[in-house]
């Protein structure tokens, strides 16, 4: 398949990369509904860039993030974690991957690893950092593969069933 990564518009295709999402986290409309105000409000921070990757015209993944600020709620979430294990200085200069959604019918063809390195690529932070389900996944050995490690594990978002793993790399990304 065809997967052409290219820069994305998401304020204007919210509706789309949702969706992707909504097939491949599992989200049900009225989480969608939520998260599509967060993608506003996220796309008007400073720095704020996101790539999409489509198929014949169709978005199939796409990828957005920031530079980390630590008056972000997400930070703030995410620090006492990160200062229990003495990593609470990875929230300073580093560039946060937000969400990476790859839809299902285009995962394990190398889509999600080539939304990060190109949105990494492109950042001006000397490392990244971001938060994924804390088990063993394909996404998880996906940032593993990438240079990501384990910089807090059980982390509770609220609202949110399941704990998180906050994860960070240098940059560039390690390539395979």
């Amino acid at each position: 398949m065809d997967v052409v990564i290219g820069p994305l518009d998401l304020t204007a295709h919210v509706d789309e990369a949702l969706a992707v999402q909504a097939v491949a986290f599992g989200l049900g409309p009225e989480e969608v509904a939520v998260r599509r105000q967060i993608v506003q409000r996220h796309m008007q921070y400073g720095g704020a860039r996101a790539l999409g990757a489509t198929s014949r015209g169709r978005l199939v993944g796409f990828v957005y993030g920031m530079p980390n600020s630590r008056t972000h709620w997400w930070s703030t979430v995410v620090e006492p974690y990160l200062r229990a294990r003495d990593n609470d200085l990875w929230l300073d200069d580093s560039f946060v991957i937000t969400e990476l959604h790859v839809h299902p019918d285009h995962q394990n063809l190398g889509v999600g690893r080539r939304l990060i390195t190109a949105i990494t690529d492109g950042a001006a932070e000397p490392r990244s950092i971001l938060s994924a389900i804390d088990m063993d996944s394909p996404a998880r050995g996906l940032y593993h593969s990438l240079g990501y490690v384990d910089l807090a594990r059980q982390v509770h978002f609220p609202s949110a069933p399941k704990p998180y793993a906050v994860m960070g790399a240098p940059l560039p990304l390690r390539r395979r």
